[in-house]
């Protein structure tokens, strides 16, 4: 029998009418905003109703560094959503919303995969309800407004060669990187060098999934570095007048998603920024809200856990005020056999001495989420490649580092291969052990908090960075921001800034390129290596092969 595709299992997905879903986490049908049968935004009324009510269990699910044996981080965070409603648990699962640039790029989707996946599939992974857009919208009217106020006479007296907001598409396009505008005369303004970056890595996006409520909102958007004076003074959004506007445009944006698994359990799917050049996580006003009215919420960060879990620990909950009760490490018998050498063509013959070699990575993701006083599971997510052999080879190293890998099989068995999961989970939630604290402290200089997680997290032996880069950094701490956390913009496919470097790689340094400074977000970015804020497409593009075919149904996105 021919092995279903993840889209031909969707479509034959028996969704519940959404009002059916929010009614299991109480929420009405007057609090529902529907798009369509299948999918909602859940109004600010509600998630400000519920606000005095305890909190639920969180639940992190990471992974080690992603290869192309692919390692099924969201395909997890599904399973282990639909297990814990298996064995009675209330749960809801809080993911992010997928970006237009990778699924026409390389990765086709961000849904999950078989029988583990939220749905509406393609409505999710193309337009959705248009909080991408509006994102975009939002972020470029800013633009519009910087260069039309330098046009009417530069009242601010912006120096246009230190405006640093950059414009923003949801798609990728190398062409757009660096460019020159307002070309063709008087009329189009003074030229200036810019560029583009992704929507995602947009600071409006990161706002949007930070802040609590529309006026928290404006405030931070309001607060955005726009461009510099010649005196080196900032200029903010809020000088420009565009705070308001953009609120206005982000206003339903601001509103979680809520859709369900295959198995018709609840899923908020809200606010997208990678998690390789900005802060991986979904919103905290979905977050915050699932946990009001779920038993047990499951989140996840994006890419490894050196980027998305550092992140999710030292910026999502330092921000929100939010602890995990436990962590799930996402791994995979063919990523480590990769790790451990394998190429991609000979994943398919058993090597446990190459499995063995690459749990160093799996080992140094487990050490450092450890290191934030949180209890880890290994999920081992199986491919039917695997061989006994090799799943006990992981078992036995994770056994060895002082955890537990338990086998998952919710790709072909949804929640029932991921019960045993739920139970590891729910003991390690319930014991009371977690003791969660970040990686620094806010009064850390900000070189000191780019060296700490260089070293602890990466494993770097030094950071390098330029005299201009450490001034820079002192001349934020002089303005007060100097207590921000760091959002690092790093490869996600190695623990340095090479992505062919794979396993657990010591004796290296991390070059920073360039620091950003996010003062709406309340971040600052630090790009390092050769990382791209706009990303391109590859020699092969999956927009090649998406296409409707003679149904009209659309073919390709997985």
């Amino acid at each position: 029998m021919a092995i279903k595709t993840d889209i031909e299992i969707a479509r034959e997905a028996k969704k519940r009418p959404i009002q059916e879903i929010g009614a299991k986490l109480g929420i009405g049908s007057d609090d529902l905003l529907p798009y369509g049968h299948d999918k909602a935004k859940v109004s600010q009324r509600f998630i400000d109703s519920v606000q005095d009510r305890p909190n639920g269990k969180l639940v992190l699910v990471t992974a080690i560094n992603p290869t192309p044996a692919g390692e099924g981080k969201t395909t997890t965070t599904v399973g282990l959503g639909d297990g814990l409603n298996r064995i009675g648990k209330k749960a809801a699962v809080c993911i992010r919303e997928a970006s237009l640039g990778p699924n026409f790029g390389m990765k086709g989707g961000a849904a999950g995969g078989g029988m583990a996946q939220v749905v509406p599939m393609e409505e999710m992974n193309l337009h959705f309800t248009g909080d991408f857009h509006a994102i975009t919208s939002a972020h470029n009217l800013l633009s519009a407004m910087i260069d039309n106020h330098i046009y009417w006479g530069n009242e601010l007296e912006i120096d246009i060669r230190r405006v640093v907001w950059r414009r923003v598409l949801d798609m990728n396009d190398r062409a757009l990187r660096q460019i020159t505008a307002s070309l063709g005369g008087v009329a189009n303004g003074f030229p200036r060098e810019t560029g583009f970056d992704i929507t995602v890595a947009s600071e409006v996006m990161a706002i949007l999934c930070l802040a609590r409520n529309l006026e928290d909102l404006q405030k931070r958007l309001g607060d955005m570095i726009v461009a510099y004076r010649r005196d080196k003074t900032p200029v903010f959004c809020r000088d420009i007048k565009a705070d308001g506007a953009m609120t206005v445009l982000l206003k339903d944006a601001m509103q979680p998603n809520l859709v369900q698994t295959l198995e018709n359990n609840p899923a908020f799917v809200h606010g997208g920024p990678f998690a390789n050049i900005a802060h991986g996580c979904n919103s905290v006003t979905a977050t915050t809200t699932a946990l009001k009215i779920a038993d047990y919420v499951v989140t996840e960060a994006g890419f490894g856990a050196d980027l998305g879990a550092e992140k999710f620990m030292n910026i999502k909950c330092r921000k929100a005020g939010l602890a995990p009760d436990a962590v799930v490490l996402v791994a995979t018998v063919r990523a480590m056999k990769m790790n451990g050498g394998v190429a991609k063509a000979d994943l398919g013959a058993e090597n446990v001495e190459a499995v063995k070699k690459g749990c160093a990575n799996l080992g140094r993701h487990l050490s450092n989420l450890k290191g934030f006083g949180v209890p880890v599971v290994v999920a081992i997510n199986h491919f039917v490649s695997d061989t006994d052999a090799e799943v006990e080879a992981v078992k036995e190293y994770v056994s060895g580092q002082g955890s537990e890998a338990i086998l998952c099989k919710h790709w072909a068995k949804g929640s029932e291969g991921t019960e045993e999961l739920a139970k590891k989970v729910v003991q390690l939630a319930e014991s009371g052990v977690s003791n969660f604290a970040p990686l620094y402290p806010d009064e850390m200089g900000l070189f000191e908090k780019i060296q700490t997680i260089a070293k602890r997290i990466y494993h770097a032996d030094e950071v390098l960075a330029d005299k201009s880069v450490r001034d820079q950094l002192h001349a934020w701490e002089a303005q007060g921001y100097g207590h921000l956390p760091i959002c690092m913009a790093k490869t996600q496919y190695s623990f340095t800034t090479d992505p062919n470097r794979r396993g657990a790689p010591t004796g290296h340094s991390v070059p920073v390129r360039e620091v950003r400074l996010s003062a709406g977000a309340g971040f600052v970015v630090v790009i390092c290596g050769e990382i791209m804020t706009m990303p391109g497409l590859p020699r092969a593009p999956s927009a090649e092969s998406i296409r409707l075919n003679d149904s009209g149904q659309i073919e390709g996105l997985f």
